[in-house]
């Protein structure tokens, strides 16, 4: 993508990432869910610099409590989160499973598939999917490039997913928490 050509047409960075925060501003009610999604869906495959804890802001009103309201922003996000943590997976695993991509690492003279087989199984054993939750828990951390480094060594879409889903909750409940004890959220 010519990069001058969406600078020059008014796309920039910081519509973007305003356009982000009036989308959140406005997500009300219940199809306010669907946007708290829908954000977090981009968010777990588009590498954007744009903050998940975002979403903690929405000002659905639901009906509910402030605790049930935060906890079914966080819910809703962390699924979204995770369906976007799977797309990453599934591509992923699309291209490492392609014809090319497979002979290339066969037919190379460093053995370099048995070498990446035996530092997945290393990674894996060492980090698992709890340590990808954990990366994934860490607040204003950019979550989308951990996803993509684990989604090189995973191919379990229901563990990655579910590994996605809590990280993103914790990275929310964390926040929340802190929020909470600073400045009332």
């Amino acid at each position: 993508m010519d990069w001058s050509l969406v600078l020059v047409s008014g796309f920039s960075l910081d519509r973007v990432i305003a356009f982000a925060e009036a989308l959140i501003a406005i997500a009300t009610g219940w199809p306010g869910l669907a946007i708290v999604f829908a954000y977090s869906f981009v968010l777990g495959f588009a590498v954007v610099p744009l903050p998940s804890e975002l979403v903690l802001f929405a000002p659905l009103r639901l009906g509910l409590s402030e605790s049930g309201r935060l906890a079914l922003i966080m819910i809703v996000s962390g699924l979204g989160k995770a369906a976007g943590s799977v797309l990453v997976l599934w591509i992923s695993v699309s291209i490492r499973e392609s014809d090319p991509v497979q002979e290339a690492i066969e037919s190379s003279r460093f053995r370099l598939h048995e070498w990446s087989r035996k530092a997945s199984i290393r990674m894996a054993k060492r980090y698992g999917y709890l340590g990808m939750a954990l990366v994934l828990s860490i607040p204003f951390f950019p979550d989308t490039a951990s996803v993509y480094a684990f989604s090189v060594l995973e191919d379990d879409y229901l563990r990655f997913s579910v590994a996605a889903f809590g990280g993103s909750v914790g990275r929310l409940v964390i926040v929340a928490v802190f929020l909470e004890g600073t400045i009332g959220l």
